[in-house]
């Protein structure tokens, strides 16, 4: 199976405009992220509405291409990159630009997932270890099928732990938070665009549930590294600690 890593990058940004090209470490989020990719699959692209990300990325020697400024999501914005692109890939994984410590396990992940026939749709999750973080709606919990599919995504706290304190959920059941990173049949990709927005969707204000709510199967792979995205000026101090850190 050929696999091609798309990474969506918007300079606008409502809390950290311009993060991709934000400095980390002596070089920029996005440079991070493009050679965490280029270095575990066959082909990275960064897919941009911006000349300055565009030029950025031609500068440090990687590949990007120029999509529209109107799309409403990522998984819009790698579709029209991929059709500009070209090529016969079997599988199209978005990694967010504002993510420079996905692991190289991580990908190799969710690229296995395909291994399974049945996958359509593959995504990360991690083991929560806080019930605080169990409790926080900007961390979607998954629930997960025995065959390893996602059965729903949620802002809130599901399941329902009955008959027990709330503090002592996590220990009776093991939480699953969802990881933000993607990876999409080719064909499916297409398909999933064309959808119009669902009413789960809108609720949760979850693209996923979308794809869900029109019964495509999403293959959930386990990860335990723990990362740092980027959404705010505070998160890129964060991230300088933790690459001081070793990461």
């Amino acid at each position: 199976m050929k696999f091609i890593g798309i990474i969506p990058a918007r300079y606008a940004s409502t809390r950290f405009p311009g993060k991709p090209l934000a400095m980390l470490g002596g070089k920029p989020v996005i440079l991070h992220v493009y050679e965490k990719v280029a270095a575990v699959l066959e082909e990275a692209y960064v897919a941009t509405d911006d000349e300055r990300i565009f030029n950025a990325v031609e500068a440090f020697g990687g590949k990007a291409v120029m999509t529209r400024t109107d799309h409403k999501s990522g998984t819009d914005r790698i579709e029209e990159a991929i059709e500009k692109i070209g090529g016969d890939w079997d599988v199209i994984v978005n990694v967010q630009g504002d993510e420079p410590f996905v692991a190289k396990s991580q990908l190799e992940t969710i690229c296995h997932c395909f291994d399974d026939p049945t996958t359509q749709i593959a995504t990360l999750g991690k083991a929560f270890t806080t019930m605080e973080a169990v409790e926080n709606p900007n961390s979607p919990k998954i629930a997960v099928s025995n065959q390893g599919f996602a059965l729903y995504f949620s802002r809130s706290v599901i399941p329902y732990v009955r008959g027990k304190e709330r503090e002592e959920w996590l220990q009776h059941f093991p939480y699953l938070k969802h990881l933000g990173i993607y990876a999409y049949r080719k064909e499916v990709l297409r398909e999933v665009t064309q959808l119009p927005q669902s009413s789960l969707e809108i609720a949760e204000s979850l693209e996923q549930l979308r794809w869900l709510q029109n019964g495509y199967k999403i293959k959930v792979g386990t990860t335990d590294v723990e990362t740092v995205g980027i959404d705010t000026p505070e998160d890129l101090q964060r991230a300088e600690e933790f690459l001081k850190e070793g990461h």
